[in-house]
C-alpha cells in the first residue's frame, strides 16, 4: 500500500469522525434551539470538516511527492557510487591481465632458453659418453682385462679390505657394547634377585589321599564299586587303589578337579559316611571350598604386588594358577615372580612399573584355561584379555612373551626378560634327562655343521657352547661372523630357556728350529 492511499483514508476518517462529532452536537442543541437552525449548523459543520479534509488530503500528497523525490536523489546517488566502482575494478583487471601477459611472455622465453640449454646438456653428455668409452676401451686394451674382469678384481679386493676392517671395528664395538651392557644388565639382574624371594613348589599330575587304616579302601571302592564310580564322575579324576599301604592315589593332569577330589576324599574319609548320596554332597562342599580358595588366592597376590582395579574374573583365574604346574613349576607363584621382576626391572629403567608388574602376573592366564579351552595358553590369554578390557600394552606384553609376536612396548620386553629369569634359574623347573640331553645334541650338532668347525662342546647345563675353530681355514678376525652365525642357526632350531653363550676360540701356532 503506497503512501497516497494511506493518506486519502485518513482523510475519509477524519471526514467520519467529524460528521460523528457535528451529529452529537446537533442532537445535544436540538432542545434548545430550533430544528432550521440545527440543520444549518449540521451544514456549516460538514462544509468546514470538508474543507479541513480537503486540506490534509493536499498536505499528505505534497509530503509524499517529497518523500519520493528524495527516495529517487538517493538511488541516483548510490548507482553512481557503484558505477564507480566498477569502473575502478574494471581498471584494476586491465592492469592485472596486462601484468600476467608479461609475465606469460617472460615465462615462453625462459622455456625456450632451458629448451636450449638441455640440448645443449645433452650433446656434451653424448660426447662425454663417447670419450668414456673411448677411454674403457683403452683401459682394456692397456690392462689385458674386460671391464666386468676388472670390476670383479676390483670388488673382491675392496671386499676383502672392508670385510677386515668391518671385523675389526664390529669387535671393538661389541666389545664396548657389551662391556657396558653386561655392567648394566647385571647390576638389574642382581638387584631384581635380590629384592625378590618367591617359594617354589614342584607338582605332579597325581596327589596321594593318606587313610587311617587299610579297611578304608573297601569302603571308598564300595559294594560293586558304585562308590569309586561315584565319586570319579562327580570329580573327573582317576582314583587308583593298590598295594600302597594307607593311602589312594588321585590322578588327573587338571589339578583343580584333583584338589576337589583330595579335599573330598578328605572330608569322605574324615565322615565315616562314604555312600554316592554323600559323595555328591561332599564334592559339592569341596568345589565351593576350592573356589573361595582359588578367590582368596588370587587377591592375596594382587594385594601383595599392589595390583588394583582387576576384574573378579581375572582374579579368579590368577588364583587358579595355584593349582597348576608348568614343568614342574607353580604357575602362580611363577607368575607372581615375574611380575615381582618386571617391576624391579622396570622401576631400574624409569618406566611403568605398574604396567610391568600387571603384565607380569597375566603373562601366563591362558594357562588357566588351557584343560577346559582348546588353544595355546597365549590365545586363550589373549581372547580373556580381551574380553575383561585389560589395556593394550597388557595383551602385547601376554602375547609376546614367547615370541609368537614381535613385541611393541619396552614393557612387554622386560616381562619377556623377566619370564625367562624366573624359569631359567637353576632349581626353577624340572627337566627331562631324555629333553636335556636332546638339546645339547642339537646345539653340538648346529656347531658341528658349521663351516670352519673343528670341535664343539655344549657345557653349563646347555647355557654355553664352546666352540674349537679350524685354524688353516678361520682367521681371527673372522671369528665375530662364525660365531654370530651359529647363534642365529641356535635362536631359529633349537627351543630353550634364557640364552646360550657361544665361546669360540682358534689356535695359533708358531713353529721354529734353533739349527
Amino acid at each position: 500500500m503506497d503512501t497516497n492511499t494511506i493518506l486519502i483514508i485518513l482523510g475519509i476518517v477524519a471526514i467520519i469522525i467529524g460528521l460523528v462529532v457535528a451529529y452529537n452536537i446537533l442532537r445535544k442543541s436540538l432542545d434548545a434551539k430550533t430544528l432550521g437552525s440545527a440543520e444549518q449548523r449540521a451544514k456549516n459543520l460538514i462544509l468546514d470538516a470538508e474543507n479541513r479534509a480537503e486540506t490534509l488530503k493536499k498536505e499528505t500528497i505534497v509530503e509524499a511527492k517529497e518523500t519520493a523525490l528524495k527516495l529517487i536523489d538517493d538511488a541516483e546517488k548510490e548507482i553512481k557510487e557503484r558505477r564507480n566502482d566498477i569502473s575502478k575494478l574494471e581498471n584494476r583487471l586491465i592492469q592485472k591481465e596486462e601484468s600476467l601477459d608479461k609475465k606469460l611472455d617472460n615465462i615462453e622465453r625462459k622455456t625456450q632458453s632451458l629448451a636450449d640449454k638441455e640440448e645443449s646438456i645433452n650433446k656434451k653428455r653424448k660426447e662425454l659418453d663417447d670419450i668414456h668409452k673411448q677411454q674403457l676401451e683403452q683401459l682394456e686394451k692397456i690392462s689385458g682385462y674386460t671391464k666386468e674382469e676388472a670390476k670383479n678384481i676390483l670388488l673382491e679386493s675392496i671386499k676383502s679390505d672392508i670385510k677386515h676392517d668391518a671385523s675389526i671395528m664390529i669387535k671393538e664395538i661389541e666389545g664396548k657394547a657389551r662391556e657396558e651392557a653386561d655392567k648394566r644388565a647385571k647390576n638389574i639382574i642382581a638387584n631384581a634377585i635380590q629384592r625378590c624371594a618367591a617359594d617354589h613348589v614342584a607338582e605332579n599330575t597325581v596327589s596321594v589321599v593318606s587313610l587311617p587304616n587299610d579297611e578304608m579302601k573297601g569302603r571308598i571302592i564300595g559294594r560293586e564299586g558304585r562308590n569309586i564310580r561315584a565319586l570319579e564322575n562327580a570329580t573327573g579324576i582317576e582314583l587308583i587303589i593298590d598295594d600302597t599301604p594307607e593311602a589312594v592315589i588321585l590322578s588327573g593332569f587338571d589339578s583343580v578337579r584333583r584338589e576337589i577330589a583330595k579335599l573330598a576324599l578328605e572330608k569322605l574319609v574324615v565322615d565315616g559316611r562314604i555312600h554316592p548320596a554323600r559323595i555328591e554332597e561332599m564334592v559339592a562342599k569341596a568345589e565351593k571350598e576350592i573356589g573361595q580358595r582359588i578367590k582368596e588366592a588370587g587377591e592375596e597376590v594382587t594385594f601383595d604386588l599392589g595390583i588394583h582395579n582387576l576384574h573378579p574374573e581375572l582374579i579368579k583365574l590368577v588364583g587358579r594358577l595355584k593349582y597348576r604346574t608348568s614343568y614342574g613349576q607353580n604357575a602362580l607363584k611363577h607368575s607372581q615372580e615375574v611380575a615381582y621382576l618386571a617391576g624391579l626391572i622396570a622401576g631400574e629403567l624409569e618406566l611403568d612399573i605398574a604396567v610391568a608388574k600387571r603384565a607380569g602376573l597375566l603373562h601366563d592366564i591362558g594357562k588357566a584355561l588351557d584343560h577346559e579351552k582348546e588353544g595355546t595358553h597365549i590365545q586363550l590369554g589373549m581372547e580373556v584379555l580381551k574380553k575383561y578390557k585389560e589395556q593394550d600394552a597388557i595383551i602385547d606384553a601376554m602375547k609376546s612373551h614367547h615370541g609368537d609376536y614381535e613385541p611393541v612396548t619396552i614393557e612387554a620386553v622386560i616381562v619377556a626378560a623377566a619370564d625367562a629369569l624366573s624359569a631359567a634359574r637353576p632349581g626353577a623347573r624340572k627337566e627331562t634327562l631324555e629333553s636335556y640331553i636332546k638339546r645339547l645334541e642339537a646345539l653340538e650338532e648346529i656347531a658341528n655343521t658349521t663351516e670352519g668347525v673343528e670341535k664343539s662342546y655344549a657345557i653349563q647345563a646347555g647355557r654355553e657352547i664352546r666352540i674349537i675353530a679350524k685354524p688353516d681355514e678361520v682367521k681371527d678376525d673372522e671369528l665375530p661372523f662364525v660365531a654370530r652365525e651359529i647363534a642365529k642357526k641356535i635362536e631359529q632350531n633349537v627351543n630353550y630357556p634364557g640364552q646360550i653363550k657361544v665361546n669360540i676360540c682358534r689356535e695359533t701356532r708358531a713353529i721354529e728350529y734353533a739349527k
